[in-house]
């Protein structure tokens, strides 16, 4: 019976295939099993977007910020996934009516891949193609403008999706995407082979001259008695790690001669008399120079002065055919560390281009698996090989590159140890800790309840008031508000950083930090935190100790001992405390100190800003300083403020930020020869007239210096406005696609951009306080400009987000993820 009816069902729908969906096979034979398929379906469907979300999140996090538009664009191809997706659920399906799967599905399903597979053809010999149940994948080869040969991907879609404009649309996007990243990867990876190149000639002139040197020391030796020669061994001379024994082989006089005829004159060499006597040798068209940049005062003041006598002398120096440039120990122990820089650096940049390639390939392998499930076809077996034969997987010069930097730098720079080796290229980042977050909230807690704590008993104690407030205030407000402006600038660099890390700026690298040592905002929330519970204990020390009548002269010394006690901390010599992070910040300090004798890196005129709005700290520490050093707190007599001399320092500490920062302008002037350096310099020439003014007027209050003060101050606010809005933060560019931004924003709500524009412009005009000299008493006279104070370390925390994302998005344009390094030896054209 079973048998007639199945017969009878096939016959139906062999017969009239178009009636098969609707032959008579039970519902309650189907209805399960469709119930069963569809919870099926719900499940690997959810299993699927949770997979893909998932690997959304991990490229997200994975991929290079200054390579973030050069990555496969995933989140548009998913989108059109989508559409494809939505396209197809409503056109309506002519195959299965009714009852959903016949019997012959898998018949039909044979004869349409027996079908498809007709409708491939082979490659021509110009064209490699790969075929699939989607299309024809063509790859072509041509040149560009450069005469690079360039590869080219266009699929080509069989007539089963040709109608389909989804599928076309989003096949052609994809095929724009592989031909984006191969093209990439190539302009990369020459980039890269060119500087390995570079870098090996380098490093063989490098060894070169040290065989030079050390062959001239050798003879020095010999020709030395025997008992200086055995002393000077024992003088305790190190070799560097490019050195070589005592044991080499001796250096002929053509190397010598070589070098000599490229220009390069050798310091102390005896054997420079006879080879001069030799045959002329015809000077070549190339001569090397070795320019080793000026980064510390000793060299900038050498650059300058040989620069100068070059220009004295130029005539002669053309005509002098044995002129050249000396070389000694000290500059190739310079060049070494220049080279050993590049070579880190450039296998960084080969880390950054293999970790490209993988993310990459992820990215398609995972895309078109969703398209596969989608569309119901295998597109993605074939379309696969045409990716991994493309360049960008197939080649591996970047990886025998890595192996070859990795070879050179263990031999040369390491002592043959690759352990040591592999702490300079691979430096291991330190994970974060959960103890740093907690002992952040508990001194958090113990903050708020100690100053709560303080503001009670300051209230019961009365110590505000007009008549007993002035004494406080001279001993322990300028001590505690140094402290509390500068946490409250830690704080804010903290949140700066926080939204540097979650918007994907790359502050670290613009800083040019090292990943292992870098303070993170964890860190820096860390260190806010324990400096304001130390400050809010010690005020409350004092406080108590006050009530309890204790001798003014002991009491009055709390604020000096906390302040050595945080120079201590600052200068300690331990690892302890973030010894890398304080020495990096006093290295700083020395740099902007000493302008323009110092190389500006980004770091120091970063710094320098933050001084330009921490005045009143520095004010504060001078107080601070003649209170203690004029013995003031033994006798509770202020009188230290009322001289001439403090008045006269008061310029000086209000001049010294704008003067720092204006060498510092002078000096990437000089380096760079931009006259945006010099434009800039005036911004803080004309901020240092007004800072004299405002306190000139200050004491002289007078109809002509108010408008001496009105005058400077606005035109220094104007200056500084426009040098915020359009030079830092690169904003109010009217032909932007965002109105009066720009037109790459990392914030997506473009509203935030609007807002930060007026409230920069509101705290930057908080100078008319000052003029409109609003004073009730002394105590809340303080209040007051602590208040001000912290309302400009507040404006340049907000500024240092959007200076540090115009940074960002300058690096994002030209695609610099990886430092350059200067090379110490060059060839220049010969006059």
């Amino acid at each position: 019976m079973l048998s007639t009816y199945i017969y009878i069902c096939v016959h139906i729908c062999i017969t009239n295939p178009s009636q098969c969906s609707q032959s008579l096979i039970p519902h309650f034979a189907l209805k399960k099993s469709e119930e069963e398929e569809e919870k099926c379906n719900k499940r690997k469907e959810e299993k699927r977007k949770k997979t893909m979300v998932k690997f959304s999140k991990e490229l997200e996090a994975q991929l290079i910020p200054e390579w973030k538009d050069a990555f496969v664009n995933y989140w548009q191809l998913k989108k059109h996934i989508k559409k494809i997706k939505l396209a197809r659920n409503k056109r309506p399906i002519q195959l299965n009516h009714g009852f959903g799967r016949s019997i012959v599905d898998p018949i039909r399903f044979i004869a349409m891949k027996l079908l498809s597979t007709k409708l491939f053809y082979s490659s021509n010999n110009n064209t490699n193609t790969d075929d699939d149940e989607t299309g024809k994948i063509r790859s072509t080869s041509m040149e560009d403008a450069s005469d690079h040969e360039v590869e080219f991907y266009q699929t080509e879609l069989l007539q089963l999706f040709s109608e389909e404009d989804e599928v076309r649309v989003f096949f052609e996007r994809l095929d724009e995407e592989l031909n984006k990243v191969n093209q990439f990867y190539k302009t990369k990876e020459s980039e890269f082979l060119e500087r390995g190149e570079a870098l090996n000639d380098q490093l063989q002139t490098l060894m070169d001259l040290k065989q030079i040197l050390d062959g001239n020391r050798r003879r020095k030796l010999n020709n030395l008695p025997r008992s200086s020669s055995s002393s000077r061994r024992n003088s305790g001379f190190s070799e560097s790690p490019l050195g070589l024994n005592d044991g080499s082989t001796e250096i002929s006089d053509e190397i010598i001669a070589a070098f000599e005829r490229n220009g390069v004159k050798f310091m102390n060499s005896p054997a420079a008399g006879g080879r001069a006597k030799r045959k002329k040798v015809e000077k070549r068209k190339a001569a090397m120079r070795i320019d080793i940049p000026a980064t510390t005062p000793t060299s900038a003041i050498s650059a300058v002065t040989s620069m100068l006598w070059e220009d004295l002398i130029s005539n002669s120096t053309k005509q002098d055919s044995t002129a050249g440039h000396s070389i000694n120990r000290k500059k190739i122990q310079c060049a070494e560390k220049m080279i050993r820089t590049a070579f880190v650096e450039l296998y960084r940049g080969l880390g950054l281009l293999k970790t490209y390639s993988s993310l990459n390939m992820v990215a398609f392998t995972k895309i078109l698996k969703k398209f596969d499930k989608v569309s119901k076809q295998q597109a993605s077996a074939s379309y696969l090989k045409a990716v991994k034969r493309s360049h960008f997987i197939s080649s591996d010069k970047v990886v025998r590159l890595m192996d070859e930097v990795e070879s050179i730098f263990t031999q040369h720079f390491a002592n043959n140890d690759r352990k040591r080796a592999m702490k300079f290229l691979r430096p291991q980042q330190h994970k974060d800790s959960h103890l740093v977050t907690f002992f952040s909230g508990l001194f958090t807690g113990c903050f708020v309840s100690l100053f709560g704590i303080y503001i009670i008993l300051a209230h019961l104690c009365d110590i505000f008031s007009s008549t007993t407030g002035t004494a406080y205030m001279e001993t322990v407000y300028p001590v505690f508000s140094v402290f509390a402006l500068l946490s409250l600038h830690m704080f804010l660099y903290g949140c700066n950083m926080m939204m540097w890390k979650n918007t994907r700026i790359n502050y670290n690298f613009i800083f040019e930090f090292a990943p292992n040592t870098a303070l993170k905002y964890r860190d820096a929330f860390l260190i806010c935190t324990t400096l304001m519970t130390c400050i809010v204990g010690a005020l409350l020390i004092h406080l108590l100790l006050t009530a309890a009548a204790i001798s003014p002269s002991h009491v009055d010394t709390i604020p000096g001992v906390l302040l050595l006690i945080f120079i201590a901390l600052l200068i300690c010599p331990f690892d302890i405390f973030y010894r890398p992070t304080r020495y990096c910040f006093l290295r700083i300090m020395r740099n902007i100190i000493c302008s323009p004798l110092y190389k500006v890196l980004m770091v120091d005129f970063f710094m320098a800003d933050q001084l330009t709005s921490q005045i009143p700290l520095l004010r504060h520490l001078e107080s601070t300083a003649c209170y203690f050093l004029a013995g003031s707190f033994k006798t509770h007599q202020y009188t230290c403020k009322n001289g001439s001399l403090y008045r006269q320092f008061a310029y000086v500490i209000s001049f010294s930020p704008y003067y720092w920062r204006a060498m510092q302008c002078a000096r990437r002037w000089f380096d760079e020869s931009d006259p945006n350096h010099l434009a800039n310099m005036g911004k803080y020439v004309s901020a240092m007239v007004a800072a004299g003014a405002r306190l000139t007027y200050a004491t002289q209050s007078s109809g002509l210096w108010f408008g001496v003060v009105l005058v400077t101050s606005i035109v220094a606010t104007v200056y500084q406005l426009y040098w915020d809005f359009v030079k830092d933060w690169g904003l109010l560019n009217p032909n932007s696609k965002n109105p009066w931004l720009r037109d790459d924003l990392t914030l997506k709500n473009k509203s935030f951009y609007y807002i930060s524009i007026a409230l920069n412009v509101v705290l930057r005009v908080a100078w008319i306080e000052s003029i409109t000299q609003f004073r009730i008493n002394q105590v809340q006279t303080h209040l007051l400009d602590f208040f001000l104070a912290s309302l400009e370390v507040i404006r340049r925390g907000h500024w240092n987000f959007y200076r540090l994302e115009n940074e960002h998005l300058n690096n994002v344009g030209k695609f610099r993820a990886v430092k350059t390094v200067p090379l110490p030896f060059r060839e220049m054209d010969s006059d």
